[in-house]
Parts: C-alpha cells; sequence; structure tokens
C-alpha cells in the first residue's frame, strides 16, 4: 500500500510541476507552488511567508490537491457571457464609423433597436466607443478662446477698480472686480 502510495504521489508531483511550468494565472501559480512546497516538507510558516499568504492559504490548498488533483488548483470563474456577440460588437463599431458626429443617446438607443439590448451601466458604450477610436466624453464644436468677439468682452470686464475710498479701514488699497 505505501509503495502505491509513493508512485501516485510522484505521479502527482510530475503533474504539479508541469502545471507550474505551463506558466498558470498567478492565483492558480501560488496555489500550486505552496503546495509543491508542502510536498518538499517545507513548514506552513515558512511557505506563508515566502508567498505572502496565510498559513490556511497553504491548508486548504494542500487538502483541494490531496482530494482534487491539479484540476483542483484551478480558478472555477470563467467570467460571464456579454450581451452582444463579436460580429454585433464589429456591426456596432462600423455604423459609429460611418458617422459624423456621436451621441451616447443615439448609440443606446442603436442597440436596443437592432440587438434589443439595454446596458446596466454606461461604461459599456462608453468602452463600445473606445473600441470604434472614438472619444465619448463631450466636446464644443469651436474653442471660444478663438473667438475675438468674446475675448475682448472678457478683457474688458475684468478690469481691476479701485474702491470709492481707496483704502479699507486697515490702510490697504481695496479693489473690485467689475463683471
Amino acid at each position: 500500500m505505501e509503495k502505491w502510495r509513493r508512485r501516485n504521489q510522484s505521479k502527482d508531483l510530475e503533474e504539479l510541476t508541469e502545471f507550474i511550468e505551463s506558466n498558470p494565472k498567478s492565483k492558480e501559480l501560488k496555489r500550486a507552488i505552496a503546495v509543491q512546497m508542502v510536498q518538499q516538507n517545507m513548514t506552513y510558516e515558512s511557505i506563508a511567508k515566502m508567498l505572502c499568504v496565510s498559513t490556511s492559504f497553504v491548508g486548504k490548498w494542500k487538502q483541494v490537491f490531496e482530494k482534487e488533483g491539479v484540476a483542483g488548483l484551478k480558478l472555477k470563474y470563467q467570467g460571464s457571457q456579454g450581451y452582444l456577440d463579436l460580429a454585433q460588437k464589429q456591426e456596432i463599431i462600423e455604423w459609429l464609423q460611418q458617422k459624423q458626429y456621436w451621441d451616447l443617446q443615439e448609440l443606446m438607443t442603436e442597440i436596443e433597436d437592432r440587438y434589443q439590448v439595454v446596458f446596466a451601466s454606461k461604461q459599456s458604450y462608453y468602452e463600445i466607443f473606445k473600441a470604434a477610436d472614438i472619444s465619448w466624453k463631450k466636446t464644443q464644436k469651436y474653442n471660444p478662446k478663438k473667438d475675438p468677439i468674446l475675448v475682448q468682452k472678457k478683457r474688458r470686464n475684468y478690469g481691476m477698480v479701485r474702491s470709492s475710498s481707496g483704502k479699507d479701514k486697515f490702510g490697504r488699497i481695496s479693489c473690485i472686480v467689475c463683471r
């Protein structure tokens, strides 16, 4: 029985080493390295200190590995399915790129009309704008600093003028801003 356990343990260690070398995600890697260190008879405290984890982390993943093998060390969450598939998203991006002017509300309406999809967050719409290489932030149609009439008006209205007395009760010259 003991001989069989050693042979099986050796096979598990080989599989574990292959998994570590396959460069998995960092969380998976920490789990695998912790188990590997336990297999090399290192103390839980030293492993926890080296990997910046708790001793219970080491114990948990050792038990999971013994029960499920390498498959137990892998992340279970794979993400959720998007509301639009790649082809639909590409159609919307092409539609946006053909337009001269972009509007968030118009994008929201177009997606709802075409695909009956309403995103819970505006961030999803912003990401579509970004994928189309369009800035979604509100812009002005022209720079007001280039309008000579507005510039002259602002220069005239912000002059410094002395108050009627010229000085306040502390002897300082006081000024007011005219608008």
